[in-house]
């Protein structure tokens, strides 16, 4: 009888999910930089408002024990697309000049929609890596999105506070002068170019002297840069270059089913909103830049619902990582943070092994299909590629997503039922399962984390915590409960040698 139960619970779901190439569902995943789980005011922010965020929220599914893969973007963004843990590819986060990241004979998110009918773009931050090394930036960079299953791509060749501050389209820098070449280095000076570091008086804000070397736009970055001066970005109208992006992708592509990855640069450093948000908060630069977000992913919404593409479109919000304040630049996000709480109720900040670090604002909508409701399943990005696989029929390969568990019913809200274990990566490696969070020991040392007032979280002994009577993560009950820890260290050490871990 259970038998069948089963079979006929899978035929149900294979008669409510199957579409013809013409009808399959858009998808849209929107994901912001650095917002922390308490950083909506649907998620109970009170010092700031989002209410097209909150619209979302309200006409979707709104989850509240969900998590990126990792506490970093680099390592996030990968196991978002791959479906596959980051620490596979011991993925940290990459400097601006770092080779691409995802192998080009790796299966992707994008390569798979791609074999199924979908037309696919990322647009915005992608902090995944681009050509083989030595990139040349006055040529065609490459390889990059585009071999790894994007259609198109209008970049963020890695992120804001790293240099080459310009904007990549497809294989070339836009913009860009060939009288006047781009030059790059991470190692020493090149070029005649103030920097932060020997010029201050030229700063919009201060900032440390990892983020002091090319000053771009009154703002020091990461990196030395010469040249491209034509192509260089101004970050003020970088979010709406990429809402123009979008909609003219949505517009080419709305006779056919399309997959767009639009990556924020908000609200990570440095913080430069249009002046049409200066001042929106009380919080600083931060919180207006909170602000800019929820109007850029107001507009892009309304966009689809312009083009009569709402009801068939999947959008998933989220965030790559949890929050941060101080980074690196002197922006008084600390200072005039006042009663905001980025992180919500939990412990923790990116780079962080608490959940702030991970537990992030994760919506799923697609109004006509998916009921509205709040959902507490224990859910990763991980699973939305074998997810969305599942949802449009797609059988995956042997090697394909290895990590990734297809969730469909879950993500849609058709069930409750969560991660058994929940992985997640920062300094180290840690393990929800139920209520219980452990913190695997490390001897690996992160000073450069506390040197930003951020606890890492890590330490040479287990770490235990009952989330259900412990929120902060401040009573540690390994030694008390040494069958658990001894269950969890097994199931770390599992998936580490088990590449194929989907059940």
């Amino acid at each position: 009888m259970k038998k069948i139960k089963v079979i006929f619970a899978t035929l149900i779901l294979f008669t409510t999910y199957t579409f013809s190439q013409e009808t399959r569902p858009n998808i849209v995943i929107i994901y912001v930089d650095d917002l922390g789980y308490g950083d909506l005011s649907s998620y109970g922010a009170t010092e700031v408002t989002t209410p097209n965020v909150d619209k979302l929220a309200q006409e979707g599914i709104k989850f509240t024990d969900a998590h990126c893969s990792a506490s970093t973007c680099t390592p996030s963004r990968y196991s978002l697309l791959t479906g596959r843990y980051a620490f596979r590819k011991n993925a940290a986060v990459l400097p601006g000049d770092a080779p691409l990241l995802i192998s080009t004979k790796r299966e992707t998110l994008p390569k798979m929609l791609q074999k199924n009918g979908y037309k696919t773009a990322v647009i915005g931050k992608w902090h995944l890596g681009l050509g083989n090394g030595n990139v040349d930036w006055n040529g065609k960079v490459a390889p990059g999105p585009l071999e790894i299953g994007f259609d198109y791509s209008y970049l963020i060749p890695s992120t804001g506070d790293r240099v080459p501050s310009v904007l990549l389209e497809n294989h070339h820098v836009l913009n860009l002068d060939k009288e006047d070449p781009i030059q790059i280095s991470y190692k020493k000076k090149i070029g005649n170019d103030p920097t932060g570091i020997e010029n201050p008086e030229l700063l919009r804000y201060d900032s440390d002297d990892f983020h002091g070397k090319t000053i771009i736009n009154g703002v020091s970055r990461i990196g030395y840069m010469s040249g491209g001066n034509s192509a260089r970005f101004k970050d003020e109208t970088v979010p709406y270059q990429m809402l123009n992006q979008a909609r003219l992708f949505i517009d080419k592509n709305k006779e056919q089913p399309f997959f767009l990855y639009f990556a924020f640069h908000d609200i990570h450093v440095p913080r430069l909103p249009d002046n049409r948000f200066i001042g929106s908060t009380k919080m600083g630069v931060r919180g207006d830049a909170i602000v800019q977000m929820d109007y850029i992913t107001g507009e892009l919404t309304k966009h689809l619902e312009k083009r009569g593409l709402k009801e068939n479109t999947i959008i998933v919000f989220s965030s790559d990582n949890g929050p941060v304040l101080d980074d690196g630049y002197t922006d008084q996000s600390v200072e005039l943070l006042g009663q905001h709480k980025p992180g919500g109720p939990y412990r923790g900040n990116k780079y962080s092994a608490y959940e702030a670090g991970t537990r992030v604002p994760t919506i799923v909508h697609w109004p006509g299909t998916i009921k509205p409701k709040e959902s507490d399943a224990l859910i990763t990005h991980t699973d939305l590629y074998a997810s969305f696989a599942q949802l449009i029929g797609h059988t995956l390969l042997d090697n394909e997503a290895p990590d990734s568990y297809a969730m469909w019913n879950t993500f849609s809200g058709e069930s409750c039922k969560g991660r058994k274990y929940l992985l997640e990566e920062s300094v180290t490696l840690s393990l929800r399962h139920n209520n219980y969070k452990y913190i695997h020991p490390t001897k690996k040392k992160a000073p450069w984390i506390e040197e930003k007032n951020i606890e890492s979280g890590t330490s040479l002994n287990p770490q235990l915590f009952d989330l259900s009577k412990d929120i902060e993560e401040r009573n540690n009950i390994a030694d008390k409960n040494k069958k658990l820890v001894k269950k969890f260290k097994a199931e770390i050490n599992r998936i580490i040698s088990n590449e194929v871990s989907r059940n």
